[in-house]
């Protein structure tokens, strides 16, 4: 069987076992960190011991793999990950390459690829992500095994279809799979899947992230007929869409045979600095937005909805499994 690069090193797919596709360790600006947060708010010793708390209750709730999209943008940082994973050994945590930005180009893309100032050769993003892929991630060794972009909000900006496209032709030249980060509520998935299937990507190998976030079942049916996998990845966010609405939309898809194109997460984290740096913040706000819930209150509802043990085994192996299948 193909194996999967993770923290630690490849893994055969047959034993990722129950999987979250889609789980922060942290998300981080890292300027921010480096310039106001040392001597605050953010001690590495301090925060790294709570992640390892974390991600072992999360293991101890049977998970034995996240799929962590954090990539350029949400800060990732390769050795801290590094350090966390060798701690938590019952966990594989997989890692992700790609850009995440709602608007605009980083500016170290910005003059450089076709069209551009420097209109030399193909676009330098292609081969920095290849990198990441094939050879590993800033010297550590560690490989991505997958590609991450985002549609939010502005749409397809020029911005945001660059990156796009850059990841369709990573994805042509090394068959990595592909998880893009969407707005439902303009229906974003539908640009995705339109832009990666012109671009030649294998849509079986994309994840939909977030289009749990939409009840729409036409929108949602339509995205997985085209092949696509749906991210049910956001419970606990439930001022965006509550828990009871994501299981009935669930069960809803299971019962009309879609179980196979559905993977489920909540798209939490360790750590997120974008709500101020108390970590007492998102709890507060957001109580149910933590890597437990789906084990102790999703489970449960989904069965109680008529959902079979063997659409969850569908959604949390059989699934993350074919993705990284290669």
């Amino acid at each position: 069987m193909p194996a999967v690069e993770t923290v630690r090193g490849p893994v055969d797919v047959t034993g990722l076992g129950r999987t979250f596709m889609h789980e922060h360790v942290f998300v981080l600006g890292t300027e921010n960190v480096e310039n106001y947060g040392a001597g605050d708010w953010w001690d590495e010793e301090e925060k790294a011991a709570d992640a390892v708390a974390k991600l072992r209750e999360l293991a101890g709730r049977g998970i034995t793999t996240i799929a962590d999209p954090t990539v350029w943008g949400l800060g990732r940082y390769i050795p801290r990950i590094e350090r966390i994973a060798e701690q938590v050994p019952e966990l594989n945590i997989i890692v992700a390459t790609g850009i995440y930005t709602y608007h605009d180009i980083p500016f170290q893309f910005l003059h450089r690829g076709p069209g551009t100032m420097l209109d030399v050769g193909p676009d330098p993003m292609i081969a920095d992500f290849t990198r990441d892929l094939t050879e590993g991630i800033a010297g550590t060794g560690v490989k991505a095994a997958f590609l991450k972009c985002a549609v939010d909000a502005p749409g397809l900006t020029p911005a945001v279809e660059r990156i796009l496209r850059a990841v369709a032709a990573t994805h042509r030249e090394t068959g990595a799979p592909v998880t893009v980060h969407t707005e439902s509520s303009i229906h974003a998935g539908r640009t995705v899947v339109d832009i990666l299937g012109e671009e030649g990507v294998d849509l079986t190998k994309v994840v939909v992230g977030h289009a749990g976030d939409s009840n729409d079942l036409d929108y949602l049916m339509e995205l997985a007929d085209t092949g696509a996998i749906l991210g049910m990845d956001r419970f606990g966010l439930d001022i965006i869409n509550p828990t009871e609405r994501r299981v009935a939309t669930i069960a809803a898809l299971c019962e009309r045979g879609y179980a196979d194109r559905i993977v489920l997460s909540h798209d939490a984290s360790c750590f997120i600095d974008w709500f101020g740096p108390d970590p007492a913040t998102v709890p507060a706000m957001q109580p149910n937005w933590h890597y437990r819930h789906i084990s102790d209150d999703v489970l449960p509802a989904l069965r109680a909805a008529g959902v079979g043990d063997g659409q969850v085994d569908q959604m949390l192996v059989a699934n993350p499994r074919r993705y990284f299948s290669r």
